[in-house]
């Protein structure tokens, strides 16, 4: 885990020292909501959340967005009832590959926080009484590589579809994203 976070800031370092740096454009661009198919390591697909914004460019077709994703899952397990939610605040950068199409392509990479939460209620299975509850909570780092596409559907409104894979330590995850995001100003 250490490695592949050495590795994106290593690859940001390296953007970072690019004579296009200087041809940057940061700043709030478009901001936007998303629903995610997010599918953790060793749990059913579960429904996320998402808001993000577009904090413009870094350099010639790299784009920087910022985002805040929410998912949750409960189920019952051998008389437990286990809930499990991850709160994520990251960023990503993407490469715009050039097209001729409305149609923009795209591959990222990012980094991100996660705040990881479970809570297991114990039930007595011949009762159905309550035998008490234990929760826990975790911060985990996780780095973010995958793609997709944005397209316009009017002069400031774009549709966003993504995959990502998020590599956090003992608990990968892989979200199927589909967003809409709206320009603001002029």
């Amino acid at each position: 885990m250490k490695r592949n976070v050495l590795l994106a800031i290593v690859a940001l370092c390296t953007l970072a020292s690019q004579p296009a740096w200087s041809q940057s454009n940061v700043g709030f661009q478009r901001g936007g909501i998303a629903l995610s198919m997010v599918s953790p390591e060793n749990i059913d697909a579960t429904l996320g959340l998402g808001v993000f914004a577009d904090l413009g460019t870094i350099a010639p077709r790299w784009g920087l967005e910022g985002r805040l994703d929410w998912w949750s899952h409960s189920e019952d397990f051998f008389g437990a009832d286990v809930s499990m939610s991850d709160i994520t605040l990251g960023a990503r950068t993407k490469y715009n590959f050039p097209t001729k199409s409305n149609l923009q392509p795209f591959a990222g990479a990012g980094l991100g926080i996660h705040f990881l939460s479970m809570e297991v209620g114990l039930v007595d299975p011949f009762t159905g009484l309550s035998m008490g509850t234990a929760d826990a909570s975790e911060t985990r780092v996780g780095v973010d590589v995958g793609g997709g596409f944005s397209t316009s559907l009017s002069a400031r409104t774009n549709l966003l579809a993504e995959g990502w894979f998020s590599l956090v330590s003992d608990f990968d995850q892989f979200a199927l994203r589909v967003g809409l995001s709206q320009a603001f100003g002029n």
